[in-house]
């Protein structure tokens, strides 16, 4: 049964099917072949139920809340105002590509949006600075990864909803990895530029008073940070409703700026329409074949055969965490984290963990495989932006950050207090 399932899927995902498409028909091959009772009848009441969850309320509107960003040109001014700052160090623009998706992950909650947004206002500087390419594009698709980590993510979101799991608790013990990954990011390009100065391109020099006057250019993303954090965590309002405050916040700054027009209204809403749609379908798919996989019995023949191995909890974490490296190279995210997290989490919740740390933990897996290839979504989201050359040099700029992915994740197994002492403090 589990090598059938593996086999259907591994060949689904090898023909290019989409992957809510490859869900469905799994779900259905599966409940054709294994099951007694036809599972399929339940589709209707499982779509029903499991995209009406006032939680998932908040994707579309964080999407929303990205493209507005992205549409009224907040993204590329706070960009070149980043450029001003902190473009002095060994690596120049490469740190802004960091320090640019790190901001802007704080926004949008999407990797895809993070990569594709500040690589679309990055790219022309590769040729006028004289960087080195590969290197350039593995900065926009690693940085682009911070926008599950830092809050507000919009895959917390969903693993809240999984699990059952307080989503502000989620956001507040992400903020310490994300920091501290974006600071190896950072750390890493120093290194590599101080051994290596063709790397890092032409030096940039700005006076004080560019740099101050490009200040108010930073104030947005950091205004809608404030009103949707500051919202959660004061009180005032659920992730939900947070999220709705910052599509508020985004138009006011939109209009502000002189940006608010129908036209720019229509692309964002169509943009967000696009992504949401397939967002919510490929949860209802990957939910159905949740319900098949347990109907049929492969959820506890898999916790059966966990148990059976008799391995200690730091064997079983390691194991866990082998299995998503790989598992990222073959497939998408969000299609990933559905489905397995109901198969993963009680095991780990199980043997002690806390749900909390495993999120996070799980974030950072995820985070690996936007940029693991062949699939790596994030790989394609540059490449796409890029509009020539081959995706090689996009895997190849990558491995480096890959390298610092695999440190974080070490770290968080072995100082587990990184991730919760915040939360605790919050809340204890």
């Amino acid at each position: 049964m589990l090598a059938f399932t593996l086999i259907v899927l591994l060949v689904l995902l090898a023909l290019s099917i989409p992957i809510a498409s490859s869900l469905g028909i799994l779900a259905f091959s599966l409940d054709s072949k294994y099951s007694s009772l036809p599972l399929y009848k339940a589709v209707g009441e499982i779509a029903w139920s499991s995209s009406t969850d006032f939680l998932l309320l908040a994707i579309p509107l964080f999407i929303l809340l990205g493209e507005i960003m992205l549409r009224s040109g907040t993204a590329e001014r706070m960009y070149d105002g980043l450029v001003k700052w902190i473009s002095w160090l060994p690596g120049g623009l490469l740190h802004s590509n960091i320090g640019a998706c790190a901001l802007f992950a704080a926004t949008s909650g999407s990797s895809v949006a993070t990569a594709a947004t500040v690589g679309t206002v990055a790219l022309p500087q590769i040729k006028k600075q004289k960087y080195n390419e590969s290197l350039f594009l593995g900065t926009l698709a690693a940085g682009g990864t911070l926008g599950i980590l830092i809050p507000p993510s919009i895959n917390m979101i969903i693993y809240g909803v999984l699990t059952d799991t307080s989503v502000p608790k989620l956001y507040m013990a992400g903020i310490i990895p994300g920091v501290v990954l974006a600071g190896l990011f950072t750390l890493l390009i120093i290194v590599l530029c101080s051994c290596k100065k063709s790397l890092g391109g032409e030096s940039l020099h700005y006076s004080w008073s560019e740099k101050i006057s490009s200040l108010p250019s930073l104030l947005p993303p950091l205004f809608i940070f404030i009103i949707v954090v500051g919202a959660i965590y004061g009180g005032f309002a659920t992730p939900t409703e947070a999220a709705a405050l910052g599509v508020v916040g985004s138009l006011g700054i939109a209009f502000k700026q002189g940006k608010l027009s129908f036209s720019m209204l229509k692309l964002a809403l169509e943009g967000t329409v696009k992504t949401s749609s397939m967002v919510l379908l490929i949860i209802i798919c990957a939910y159905f074949l949740n319900f098949v996989l347990a109907g049929i019995g492969l959820t506890d023949e898999i916790n059966r055969i966990i148990v059976e191995l008799e391995w200690s909890p730091t064997q079983t974490i390691l194991a866990i965490i082998v299995f998503y490296l790989v598992l990222g190279c073959f497939m998408e995210t969000l299609s990933m984290m559905i489905t397995t997290v109901p198969i993963m989490a009680p095991i780990v919740i199980g043997m002690g963990y806390d749900p909390i740390w495993f999120g996070i933990l799980l974030m950072v897996l995820l985070e690996t495989a936007l940029i693991s290839p062949p699939i790596g979504l994030n790989l394609y989201v540059v490449q796409g932006v890029r509009e020539r050359g081959d995706i090689s040099d996009v895997m190849l700029g990558v491995i480096p950050f890959f390298i610092a992915m695999l440190a974080m994740i070490v770290l968080i197994v072995f100082i587990p207090e990184m991730v919760m002492w915040l939360p605790e403090l919050i809340y204890n």
